[in-house]
């Protein structure tokens, strides 16, 4: 939907204007999802390719971001009022991040194990490619498997961030954190959660949405184009997964970083959703209740023993 007030003109005529156009905008797309989803049965059509085109552009666009803020926004509200909602909201987002991060903690022992056969392949066996599989194997060189270390790695640090914060894993420092009150503490992590956490992952997001299509279809696709643009793009747009390794025989999936970049910048902002509620909680019912409900892996022989 279009407004008549652009950023420059009038910038709060233009956020009133965002927000009220997002109910339309919300409606438009739950009733004609193959505008934007019909990419997802691929039969390299005309329309196809022109959803793709839609999905791509409005996956970083002012319009999702006004419709997910005011249906964030009127959530809040109905939580707020109705609290044991937020706290069923907290407990299934915490236990999302606990979930993710656990399973995907084993990409750590699926990482050394990798290592071990490397060394084994190469300085016993002394052969140039590792072949895995029964029945339908597949063989790729031993520098394909050293440099898909890499992809575990970086499984470990996007998928199990917010599974660290929810475990208070993360480094932090705490300048005055620790000698202020509890409820000062609450409201430090709430502005934190709200003015730190969910915009760097929103502007992470912007970037990172189009620097993925781009290593995926072509012509690449521009933060800076329309809709209009990018439909008319669409005549022309054909798969171009990006397949070029590091050295000759090296990994050849490097397009699968950027789909874990997005993941981790979603994990951050479902979160981030997670840890204003929590705080706002425990900031409104009393110190008595920190930490309810937290799902936190066993430390210690004590609490092994509780």
């Amino acid at each position: 939907m279009d407004t008549a007030y652009t950023f420059s003109d009038s910038p709060f005529l233009w956020l009133i204007s965002q927000f009220l156009s997002a109910f339309p905008n919300i409606f438009s797309a739950l009733s004609q999802p193959t505008l934007w989803l019909d990419w997802i049965t691929w039969g390299k059509t005309t329309e196809d390719k022109q959803s793709l085109m839609r999905f791509i552009y409005y996956g970083a666009s002012t319009e999702l971001f006004f419709a997910i803020t005011i249906i964030i926004v009127l959530y809040t509200a109905l939580a707020m009022y109705y609290r044991p909602l937020m706290w069923k909201t907290v407990t299934s987002l915490e236990t999302v991040a606990n979930t993710t991060g656990r399973f995907f903690a084993w990409a750590g022992l699926t990482m050394v194990l990798i290592q071990i056969v490397i060394i084994f392949i190469q300085r016993v066996f002394a052969v140039s490619e590792i072949t895995i599989g029964f029945g339908l194997a597949f063989s790729f060189d031993v520098s394909w498997w050293s440099e898909s270390l890499k992809l575990y790695n970086a499984m470990i640090v996007a998928l199990c961030v917010t599974y660290t914060f929810v475990q208070g894993g993360h480094v932090r420092v705490d300048l005055f954190y620790s000698a202020v009150s509890y409820r000062t503490k609450r409201i430090i992590d709430m502005f934190g959660s709200i003015f730190f956490m969910l915009p760097a992952a929103i502007l992470l997001w912007m970037y990172s949405w189009f620097f993925l299509w781009r290593h995926l279809i072509v012509p690449k696709p521009s933060a800076s184009d329309t809709v209009e643009k990018l439909v008319m793009k669409a005549r022309a747009m054909r798969w171009n997964v990006e397949t070029i390794g590091v050295s000759p025989n090296g990994f050849n999936a490097y397009f699968l970083f950027k789909v874990l970049i997005l993941a981790y910048t979603g994990l951050i902002m479902i979160h981030a959703l997670s840890f204003f509620y929590r705080s706002f909680l425990e900031w409104r019912e009393g110190e008595e209740l920190e930490g309810k409900y937290l799902d936190l892996d066993i430390r210690t022989s004590e609490e092994a023993e509780k």
